[in-house]
């Protein structure tokens, strides 16, 4: 009789094993009732490439199992969300291979030079890293590091939650605040308010204008999903 007790457990236990997996698999890529009346929407169907715009080889990226992925074909380029936003707050997963590299791109108003016309949250395989730097993931890339590693290990999912407000971007990775940046205070072109250079040829005080929202073929494999926005204008 105690065996058949176990069991039956056991199964109890693998039953709701699945039936969660199954539903958290059900939910990817879906809004739920709240953020529909809360005003988000998806920017990512899951099965297509609709409602965006690859610059790069073909096959760089593509629709699998569900995610947005980078096959890194191509060894650089973006893909490009459909219309262009101002003030925001953005939610993505993303999951990165061994020693992978990307970003999130926001406010980019030239396609042509992403770059240089666009504000790079950092995307990176820099799990273990006791001291991350302004190169490393949940930075403003070559702006601001962020104030903790929040990231988790190559081929597990992490979550971005990015909010943009005139001069104010704030970033939580993993549910964990990581960042906090006033664009008003980077008044000169190639350099940090503490005295750093960066690489950018327009002061970050001025990078405040709409722009399209941009994912990163940095020559890795990299996985998104659950890419959804919220207009805040």
């Amino acid at each position: 009789m105690r065996i058949g007790t176990n069991l039956l457990a056991l199964l109890t236990g693998v039953l709701i094993l699945l039936l969660s997996a199954t539903a958290a698999l059900q939910q990817a890529n879906q809004l739920s009732e709240q953020e529909l009346k809360d005003g988000w929407k998806l920017l990512f169907d899951g099965e297509s490439l609709k409602g965006w715009t690859v610059v790069g080889v073909d096959g760089s990226w593509v629709v699998e199992d569900g995610t947005l992925h980078c096959t890194g074909k191509g060894g650089g380029g973006m893909i490009y969300a459909d219309g262009v936003y101002k003030n925001f707050e953005l939610k993505l997963d993303f999951k990165v291979s061994p020693k992978g590299n990307s970003g999130v791109f926001l406010r980019v108003w030239d396609k042509n030079d992403p770059v240089q016309t666009g504000i790079e949250v950092q995307v990176l395989d820099s799990y273990g890293k006791e001291s991350p730097t302004k190169h490393d993931c949940g930075a403003i890339y070559d702006i601001q590091a962020p104030s903790k590693n929040a990231v988790k290990p190559p081929g597990e999912w992490n979550t971005y939650h990015i909010i943009v407000r005139d001069h104010l971007i704030v970033v939580y990775l993993n549910g964990e605040k990581v960042n906090e940046v006033d664009l008003s205070r980077w008044t000169e072109a190639g350099r940090n308010p503490d005295g750093t250079p960066n690489k950018f040829r327009y002061a970050y005080n001025t990078m405040t204008r709409p722009g399209y929202i941009a994912l990163q073929n940095h020559g890795n494999p990299i996985w998104y999903r659950n890419i959804k926005i919220k207009p805040l204008d």
